[in-house]
């Protein structure tokens, strides 16, 4: 029987494996107009934690139920169809759960996938997929970047900050990378390419670290972890300067934390705008093509940690939230 990994109970603080619960479930049904796939890749992202706490729920995403498959993003293929769509053989990204076989019905940002063969599949979960399009869409279209800017990123380390960066150096920004230990500093600037990298462990100052390397302000910030971070950020911000919201992985396992800098929005005539990368799936196509133009020419660059097996999810996806793992987290299923 497939395997499917549950919400065992909602987690409370730091997330554990114990919060999920690998299980057997049968195989699906097929009825008209639905399809079924066989998972091949998991996509785990930060955000999703926001929706499994006890009460959850918002305008965007439901809160997820107890001994249900946790929601997630997935690449499928289609092994079983009665969807004129969908035939069997075709790939599929969709936004469904960790289990090994999802029944579909098209809806729900699912979309059939035109993978090239030069490029490894697990990619089209990461560079070529969600994070990519976050990446890209938050950069362009709230951010819009211009040579001699500089640009701060929050978790620079993780899927969406290594892509950020990379787009942003490529458009003429001085990148400076925030991330957690000494050890990803010196990967962000040595292997991703950040200018500058400054790690809460070396330099818990962020302020004065931030005074240094930006004496001239802050023009554009690429936030993904909201609170105090944000906070300070919006302290030393240029005339003119953008902060893009793309998360807040701050507040996920811990009480919100007040933002109390909103006048420097007002002094220095700044923009901050949140997004969701599912407002704007009519470009898709155009911004898919541009990362595969950028991937294939090596001025783009996947950074990925993969765990194989449907088993290891939960080990992996408590490791993303806690910084233990490296660019776009993925579990590539056997």
């Amino acid at each position: 029987m497939p395997l499917a990994v549950n919400l065992a109970r909602h987690p409370e603080g730091a997330i554990t494996p114990d919060d999920f619960e690998i299980v057997e479930v049968p195989r699906p049904e097929v009825p008209e107009g639905w399809f079924l796939i066989r998972n091949r890749v998991f996509s785990l992202d930060a955000g999703f934690r926001q929706w499994m706490s006890a009460g959850a729920g918002d305008n965007y995403l439901t809160g997820m139920a107890l001994n249900e498959p946790v929601q997630s993003i997935v690449l499928g293929e289609v092994v079983e169809s009665r969807h004129p769509d969908y035939p069997v053989g075709t790939l599929v990204n969709a936004r469904t759960a960790w289990e090994e076989m999802s029944l579909l019905d098209g809806s729900d940002l699912c979309a059939p996938l035109q993978c090239a063969d030069d490029i490894p599949l697990q990619d089209y979960m990461s560079t070529l997929g969600p994070t990519g399009m976050t990446a890209w869409l938050g950069l362009f279209r709230i951010g819009q970047p211009k040579a001699g800017d500089v640009l701060v990123v929050s978790a620079a380390g993780g899927a969406v900050g290594t892509i950020v960066g990379q787009l942003a150096k490529a458009a003429g920004c001085k990148t400076i990378g925030l991330v957690s230990s000494a050890a990803k500093a010196q990967w962000l600037t040595d292997e991703v390419g950040y200018d500058v990298a400054i790690s809460r462990e070396s330099q818990p100052d962020l302020a004065s670290a931030l005074a240094e390397v930006a004496p001239a302000g802050v023009d554009l910030f690429f936030d993904n972890v909201g609170g105090g971070v944000l906070n300070t950020v919006m302290q030393q911000l240029a005339e003119g300067a953008r902060l893009v919201l793309c998360g807040a992985i701050s507040q996920y396992e811990s009480d919100v934390e007040p933002i109390s800098h909103t006048w420097e929005l007002v002094t220095k005539r700044a923009r901050m705008e949140g997004f969701m990368f599912s407002d704007y799936v009519d470009e898709f196509p155009k911004v898919m093509a541009t990362l595969e133009s950028a991937l294939r020419d090596g001025s783009l660059t996947t950074f990925d940690q993969q765990y194989r097996g449907i088993e290891q999810t939960p080990q992996a996806f408590c490791d993303m939230m806690h910084g233990a793992s490296r660019g776009k987290c993925l579990v590539v299923l056997e």
